[in-house]
């Protein structure tokens, strides 16, 4: 079987061990039908309920759960080895799924008396309240281990803080207080995380279910082969094209790479590039979605509810970011083309672009309506649904791609299914979130970094970026985003950082986790269907992120960097000589500009990069010069070099 570029798709072996950290129990018979139908009625569900507003928000975020964790318990084991083909779930399982079922329906039932009695709890409250923070952490840990751990740790620092010295310490609180705040307040398991994956985040991913089923991630690789192909290493720059495309609508690195990886991967090393390095430009282009506009996975709407400012303000600061990002990584796969003598893919292999829009054209038109609805200023929410109903209506302008029962009730399924992880994410997240409240952890990491560092806002920002790693590894983007937006982003504000250049400076980094060892998760999928090194993958991935390393330190002392509709003027300037240093950047780091480069020069192109893209006149004019220098040094170059090969021809 091949692909419409003529390039063998990967086999269903390799394929199933990229994704094996992802899959789910697989049902045969009845059982099948019964998932099935629970996943489309939690999809249904989760339309109406956000494209109505009949629920308030705790309530919705309580019938969320109820479905969340049915479903996990019903497709993630306890034990990995009890996976693959069942035909009924085991009776540890059917336990949870009751006990979830007790546990959320007493939330339903009786959240509005405690409210009315002040929250005072009787005794069966705070049993119902333990025994649904027990089925948080057994779903996290079937599906987010190392999240649930260190969930775990959190949750043990509000029993033993007392045994702590100093700052970090505090009294210790008993377990009714913790179950109190855990479960049955608004800053805990259902605060702003979980209240996150019942909106955007679930909206969005089965947005993205729709855009997939009804053929907008082919339309998206066909689009891409026409407009990049052909140039040199084209199969690269399909994949960073296609891969940001895609990585901004489903919001996951992991599975961006895991799914889009099987195709690009392969297509990349036919075409003569090495293994680690067609891995890493899976990896990073995958991990570049989750900040890209104008979805950028989900998590620039939680930023704008976090900022308490338009959506849109969020998506236009994150473009320069994102295309620097991009535009530093087209770059360097270009280079390493040219250096390594690659070619494109044959104008036999390479789909017309008249043709492409003509078949598939009309499948952006949900993609379209978002963004016009985002900017109409319509909310997130809305929009979203409003865009589910758009793509199934483009899918009907042509036969081939029209969506009937059948491929709507897989989408819907699919949509449901896909939630899970990131939804089971933001559950367990909700005690970390709820400890740091409760304890007054976030400002105490606050005040000992403004002390340590003494308020240099330089120190107390590799600190917090190393915070943001830290606790993004393993974590969907989303989620991660959450956790830094909570601890890590109020340390930047309180030292005078703009607030949405703290929150988009944590956002990066959370991101990048997925790309950064140890815990470089994006990369290592990447390195399991290249057949590469894991760790040599991980390395030259976060060279050829090294913009998304730098680039939110330069923003954070030149906020102009993120673009401000109402003061585009002042970011023209930053954003060209920006837009030079990544080209000198992208030049050292492969070693090639208009030919070979020495070592010397190398150096000196990284410094050039380094100089432009920190925004001021001085380093500007002294990298630009730089830069020209040795454009007229490389240009003598191949001058020569050329000259040499007519000689001796």
């Amino acid at each position: 079987m091949t692909t419409q570029t003529g390039q063998p798709v990967l086999s269903d072996q390799i394929a199933e061990k990229a994704a094996s950290d992802f899959k789910m129990r697989e049902y045969v018979g009845k059982a099948a039908y019964i998932v099935t139908v629970l996943a489309i009625i939690w999809s249904i569900f989760q339309i109406y309920a956000a494209g109505t507003g009949v629920l308030d928000a705790m309530r919705l975020r309580a019938w969320h759960m109820m479905f969340l964790l049915t479903m996990t318990f019903l497709l993630f084991p306890a034990f990995r080895k009890k996976g693959g083909t069942v035909r009924f779930p085991t009776f540890f399982d059917v336990i949870c799924i009751l006990l979830t079922i007790v546990v959320f329906g007493y939330f339903l039932v009786n959240y509005s008396e405690i409210a009315l009695r002040g929250g005072y709890l009787l005794q069966m409250d705070y049993i119902i309240g333990a025994i649904g923070v027990l089925l948080i952490f057994e779903a996290a840990r079937r599906v987010v281990g190392n999240l649930a751990i260190l969930a775990f740790i959190f949750l043990l620092y509000n029993f033993f803080g007392n045994y702590i010295p100093e700052m970090f310490g505090h009294g210790g609180f008993s377990v009714n207080r913790v179950v109190d705040h855990m479960f049955w307040g608004s800053q805990g398991v259902f605060g702003i995380a979980i209240g996150v994956s019942a909106t955007f985040v679930f909206l969005f991913i089965l947005f993205g279910a729709f855009l997939r089923i009804s053929g907008f991630s082919q339309f998206i690789n066909d689009l891409a082969l026409t407009i990049a192909g052909r140039a040199p290493g084209g199969p690269a720059k399909v994949a960073v094209l296609a891969s940001s495309l895609m990585g901004m609508i489903n919001g996951s690195a992991l599975a961006n790479v895991a799914t889009t990886g099987t195709i690009t991967i392969p297509m990349m090393k036919k075409n003569g590039y090495r293994a680690r390095f067609a891995a890493a430009v899976e990896a990073v282009a995958s991990t570049g979605g989750q900040f890209a506009p104008p979805i950028m996975g989900a998590a620039g709407f939680v930023m704008a509810e976090y900022l308490g400012v338009p959506y849109t303000t969020v998506m236009i600061a994150a473009i320069v970011p994102a295309f620097l990002y991009y535009f530093t990584l087209i770059l360097v796969v270009h280079y390493e083309a040219k250096r390594l003598g690659l070619k494109g893919i044959s104008r036999d292999n390479i789909p017309q672009v008249k043709e492409v829009l003509m078949k598939q054209g009309h499948l952006s038109l949900p993609l379209i309506v978002l963004i016009i609805m985002l900017f109409q200023g319509y909310t997130p929410i809305y929009a979203a649904v409003f865009s589910i109903f758009a793509c199934i209506l483009a899918s009907w302008f042509r036969k081939p791609t029209r969506m009937g029962f059948k491929k709507i009730a897989q989408a819907l399924e699919e949509g449901a299914k896909g939630a899970i992880g990131v939804g089971v994410a933001c559950a367990v997240i909700g005690v970390i979130i709820g400890t740091v409240s409760l304890t007054g952890l976030g400002l105490n990491v606050g005040y000992a970094i403004m002390n340590y560092t003494n308020e240099s806002i330089l120190l107390a920002s590799v600190l917090v970026m190393l915070m943001s790693i830290i606790l993004g590894m393993g974590v969907p983007g989303v989620a991660a985003y959450v956790i830094v937006a909570t601890v890590a982003a109020p340390v930047l504000i309180d030292l005078g950082v703009e607030a949405i250049a703290a929150h988009m400076f944590v956002l990066l980094y959370a991101c990048l986790s997925n790309i950064t060892p140890p815990v470089a998760l994006a990369s290592y999928v990447g390195a399991g269907i290249a057949g590469a090194d894991q760790n040599k993958v991980s390395l030259t991935a976060v060279k050829l992120g090294l913009t998304g390393f730098l680039l939110p330190f330069f923003f954070i002392f030149e906020p102009a960097l993120l673009l401000d509709i109402d003061s585009i003027s002042e970011s023209l300037l930053p954003i060209l000589t920006a837009t030079l240093g990544a080209v000198g950047l992208a030049a050292g780091l492969q070693g090639w500009l208009l030919t070979n480069v020495s070592l010397i020069q190398r150096f000196l192109l990284i410094i050039a990069g380094f100089l432009m893209i920190e925004s001021s006149t001085r380093t500007d004019v002294i990298g630009l010069v730089l830069l020209i220098g040795l454009l007229l040094w490389q240009w003598g170059t191949k001058r020569k070099e050329a000259s040499k090969v007519n000689i001796s021809s």
